[in-house]
């Protein structure tokens, strides 16, 4: 009896043990794997492959992190560099801008920015560019310009104390003559002058003026002797009009011009300067600049080859040619020997229709009825 109250005893002891000193910590431990299960769920990825924990995983909805080019850092410009000045209208700011970013490497060539925003050559009561162009060259400030202006000019022009509406005839002469006043300003101080034409803009008719207009500064740069790039073309859509986006130098889709319609974006900038930098090598090249085209076959064999004149913007300038039939001699054959093929004598001044059957023979103008050298005239065997 009493072996079986001591057993009891023992087993209530052991009961009260279990409930104070085991079942909190299986209580506690239970509470813990529902607090970790809660915070993290076991996925099919984890199972097959392992915790992801420490992982990074990618996100479809991310994207790409966004980095700058590198910041080209403008060198030291040499004292004796040759300055560049663009002129113009709120385009010529942007390009200029351009413009030193793509000579920043450059020591011999300085860009100067005198862009004057809404300013042209109609209201010259706001700004009178043949005023600020003849400061500039009393100063010997710049030693060549660019000029890219007009997308203010559809304005009426003020001729003789009168207005005149925009492209009309009369309109026309008085600002092809400001442009010609302009120009000769560069052509009178030897200062070679690079003009920029318009491309095309958003709007059809603000697009339709500013080609009249830049037909117009065209012929004045013609006539003026300055150099004319012609960017139409280059900021085309497929349709042959305007065209926000376009390929860039290395043939990528970007956007060139700004969201006016009329301005450039960096992009378009960047292509404009490059098509000036091909003009601008025929009066600039390696830190020194001239008037004269810069000879593309100078220190080459074909160096010394006939010079032919080439009527181009205004002037005459004589270029290097390498024709397709080079003489083995140095010295070039004369006109007169052209004209004869068997001996060489020059050419009456003017002859009669009936001359042509007494010609010498192998004379271009004997169509081969002519006579033989010591011959009578009469008895040429060609006509029997």
């Amino acid at each position: 009896m009493k072996s079986i109250m001591m057993r009891k005893a023992m087993f209530a002891m052991l009961v009260l043990a279990i409930t104070i000193g085991v079942m909190t910590p299986v209580a506690s431990f239970s509470q813990e794997r529902i607090e970790v299960a809660q915070q993290k769920k076991v996925t099919l990825w984890d199972m097959l492959f392992g915790p992801s924990e420490g992982k990074k995983k990618p996100s479809s909805g991310s994207t790409p992190s966004a980095s700058l080019p590198p910041v080209v850092e403008a060198i030291e410009k040499s004292s004796k560099a040759t300055r560049l000045m663009v002129f113009g209208d709120s385009l010529a700011v942007d390009l200029a801008k351009a413009m030193k970013r793509f000579y920043a490497e450059d020591p011999n060539l300085v860009i100067v920015g005198q862009g004057v925003g809404s300013s042209g050559f109609v209201r010259d009561d706001f700004f009178d560019w043949n005023g600020a162009l003849a400061d500039v060259i009393a100063k010997d400030a710049f030693d060549i310009g660019v000029v890219i202006m007009g997308i203010n000019d559809r304005q009426n022009l003020s001729v003789d104390g009168k207005s005149a509406k925009p492209l009309t005839d009369e309109w026309k002469i008085a600002y092809s003559a400001r442009l010609n006043a302009f120009l000769q300003q560069f052509r009178a101080a030897g200062k070679p002058v690079i003009w920029v034409g318009l491309p095309p803009m958003a709007a059809p008719k603000y697009s339709a003026a500013m080609t009249q207009i830049s037909s117009l500064q065209r012929l004045a740069a013609f006539s003026g002797g300055a150099e004319f790039v012609d960017i139409y073309e280059r900021f085309t859509g497929e349709d042959g009009g305007f065209s926000q986006t376009g390929p860039d130098l290395n043939g990528q889709t970007l956007v060139m011009r700004k969201g006016d319609g009329i301005h450039f974006s960096s992009a378009g900038s960047d292509k404009l300067v490059f098509y000036i930098n091909q003009s601008l090598k025929l009066f600039y090249r390696a830190g020194t600049i001239s008037i004269s085209v810069v000879d593309p076959l100078e220190g080459t064999d074909a160096q010394n080859l006939l010079r032919l004149p080439l009527q181009g913007l205004g002037q005459i300038r004589l270029l290097e040619v390498a024709g397709a039939i080079i003489p083995l001699s140095a010295n070039s054959p004369r006109a007169g020997e052209l004209f004869l093929s068997n001996e060489v004598s020059a050419l009456p001044s003017g002859f009669e229709m009936t001359q042509l059957v007494t010609a010498p023979v192998g004379r271009v103008d004997a169509f081969g009825v002519g006579v033989e050298p010591g011959s009578k005239p009469g008895t040429n065997s060609g006509l029997d």
